[in-house]
């Protein structure tokens, strides 16, 4: 499996793109003008609550975020802050008090104590060494602090994990020192390149190419995301599904095209569900996801689920609410990056 980073600019914009075996499988892009990055942290002051919707605004330096763990904070208070999503135009930024201090090797956890290693890193002796990097690292910190150590720690030096662990634990311990004071960004979050440099190294990419979209052919595929119609492969004879955002919910409409032997509708119906998670991470869609699979036996539904839930496996933050009275499948994921279509407008 060929894996490969380019990072590039477009429209004087920096962005990442991750190509496995030439097809693009996630892409990072800077938003354009002074947004909050998601990630970034926050020293802000608490404003009024908002009973009705179960939380409260704060103030923040560029505007306001809006904040539902609110049990013990009292309007006035300063706290600290860190960005999770993007915010609608004219909404609030969706903030939250449990922050991570993540880097490429190690993430400091506030609030959440234990020395823990990925799962993903199954080799005993290999552990054994991590736990003793951890511990290492992490002797003398304040209790309240935590360490996980992430799958990309497979492979890597010890003496580069070890200035991973310190540097987190560093910042972290100066961040949470520093509550005084009117609202203020107290760490930058991480654009379109640190993004692929932390987040993308397990594996650890075969290149990293500087420039390079059109060489690639990033361009071509990044327009045929902005399209509704998503083709299911050729041996699906123009199974497709649509994805359309709404205001309200993200609509997957899916079709078995001229195929109508019975078992068109399960195989387009895998083949979507296969689909669909690198779709929507690429699209940058989130919140209420509602599909309208195409027509089958009830009998057939467990083996879809599995095919839905083997595929939403790693997908961080996804809750498979499962059937509606009327046929329909529906589940949730987390809005965590803006919309490819709104970053993209006018630039390709």
């Amino acid at each position: 499996m060929s894996r490969v980073v380019i990072l590039d600019e477009i429209k004087g914009r920096p962005i990442a793109a991750l190509l496995v075996d030439g097809v693009l499988e996630d892409v990072a892009i800077d938003p354009e003008g002074d947004a909050p990055l998601v990630g970034a942290i926050y020293r802000a002051v608490a404003d009024r609550p908002m009973k009705g919707q179960g939380g409260m605004f704060v103030r923040l330096p560029e505007g306001s975020g809006f904040l539902r763990q609110t049990a013990g904070i009292a309007p006035g208070q300063r706290l600290l802050v860190q960005i999770t999503g993007p915010a609608d135009a004219g909404k609030a930024f969706p903030v939250t008090t449990r922050l991570l201090f993540k880097s490429r090797y190690a993430i400091v956890t506030p609030e959440a104590p234990g020395l823990n290693i990925s799962r993903r890193i199954r080799d005993e002796d290999l552990r054994s060494a991590l736990d003793a990097l951890a511990r290492g690292g992490m002797a003398g910190a304040d209790e309240s602090l935590g360490l996980i150590l992430r799958s990309a720690c497979d492979g890597a030096e010890a003496g580069e994990i070890a200035e991973d662990i310190a540097a987190m634990r560093t910042m972290a311990q100066a961040v949470l020192a520093d509550i005084e004071g009117s609202p203020e960004l107290l760490v930058e979050g991480a654009g379109a390149h640190e993004t692929a440099w932390r987040d993308w190294a397990d594996p650890a990419p075969d290149e990293v190419i500087e420039g390079g979209l059109a060489e690639h052919s990033v361009l071509e595929m990044l327009d045929s995301l902005l399209a509704l119609r998503v083709d299911l492969g050729e041996g699906n004879s123009g199974g497709h599904m649509m994805l359309e955002p709404t205001r309200a919910l993200v609509a997957v409409d899916v079709n078995t095209g001229n195929d109508t032997s019975p078992a068109a509708s399960l195989k387009v119906n895998i083949a979507a569900a296969r689909a669909l998670p690198r779709q929507l991470r690429l699209r940058g869609l989130g919140g209420q996801v509602v599909v309208d699979f195409a027509p089958m036996p009830k009998r057939d539904r467990a083996v879809l689920e599995q095919v839905i839930r083997a595929a939403f496996k790693f997908e961080a933050e996804v809750n498979l609410a499962g059937w509606t009275t009327l046929g329909l499948y529906e589940f949730t994921r987390k809005r965590d990056r803006i919309p490819l279509r709104d970053l993209l407008a006018g630039a390709i």
